[in-house]
């Protein structure tokens, strides 16, 4: 099959059997960077007037009729914005643990009171986008569009613009170019094919991808086959972090762990995260960073 024109070129060797070597600042073996994805209140819903609505739910993908508005969805993505998101920041504040929230626009429009905690708990605010959305399903324009709008709404909501940039799911074929384009971001993380960071050309810019993860993630409490207990993900996490730990005697690996308000923040489930940041947190040689925390530390070590 011919390659469809525009479309970016893969790598599927990167660092190969040669990775990186060294540490992270301070001499840190393994960085680990927590991510809350804070997307409430910006999800497709006739509520906020949009042309189908978002079909996962606690109770998995329900049919539910295409022209009646689902509110029992949306009352399930509002306990991650009423309930969820106190417990998450209670979490990380009693570890002194600083985040990178990937954060939507619109969502903390609809909940300032968030993202001024958010700022100030000293965590990092990465852009998700102006609203929870496919952006390969806009157009060029369209994209361009939503991440001026994204900017100039967190410098209202938060005081300062983001430096990282991630989208919903996966990225057009456009975005990291008018995320070059526009100038003012560092990285993105709209990929999920690494341990570490690492470079991409685009469009002769030498630009830094920052790997998120979609497996140390509780997105798996709402789909199948996934998890189950709490304990289920704290065992995963241990066993994440085990293996990056120590493979990092070789050379610093990263640990990104996945959260979202509405599914971790419930409490049957809380005490997995609190029980891992007891777990890593008496490791003297594991960091725990924001994402631009580490990508400005990735940036030092290959100038």
């Amino acid at each position: 099959m011919p390659l469809l024109l525009n479309t970016p070129c893969r790598d599927l060797v990167g660092y190969g059997p040669t990775p990186p070597c060294g540490t992270w600042p301070n001499g840190a073996r393994l960085a680990i960077n927590v991510v809350v994805n804070y997307e409430e209140g910006s999800e497709r819903s006739f509520a906020m007037g949009d042309a189908d609505q978002e079909p996962m739910t606690e109770w998995g993908t329900y049919p539910f009729p295409k022209e009646i508005r689902n509110l029992a969805m949306e009352s399930m993505y509002e306990y991650g914005s009423r309930v969820g998101i106190w417990r998450i920041l209670d979490a990380l504040s009693e570890a002194r643990i600083p985040a990178t929230f990937f954060a939507c626009a619109i969502a903390f429009e609809q909940n300032p009171d968030v993202a001024k905690a958010v700022i100030e708990g000293g965590h990092e605010v990465c852009s998700h986008g102006y609203r929870w959305e496919e952006v390969f399903r806009l157009t060029e324009e369209e994209e361009r569009e939503h991440i001026r709008l994204a900017i100039l709404s967190f410098e209202k909501t938060c005081g300062k613009r983001p430096v990282g940039w991630y989208c919903r799911y996966g990225a057009s074929i456009n975005t990291r170019r008018l995320i070059a384009e526009e100038g003012g971001f560092l990285y993105d993380s709209d990929a999920y094919n690494d341990d570490v960071p690492y470079f991409v050309d685009v469009e002769g810019q030498r630009r830094l991808v920052v790997p998120y993860t979609c497996d140390i993630n509780d997105l798996r409490f709402w789909i199948s086959p996934g998890l189950v207990q709490s304990e289920d993900f704290f065992l995963y996490m241990r066993e994440s972090f085990e293996v990056l730990y120590e493979e990092a005697a070789k050379g610093p690996r990263m640990m990104s762990i996945g959260l979202h308000p509405r599914m971790i923040g419930r409490p049957g489930r809380i005490r997995a995260l609190k029980r891992f940041f007891d777990f890593a947190c008496q490791y003297g040689d594991v960091w725990f960073a924001t994402r631009e925390d580490i990508a400005r530390a990735w940036l030092k070590r290959t100038v």
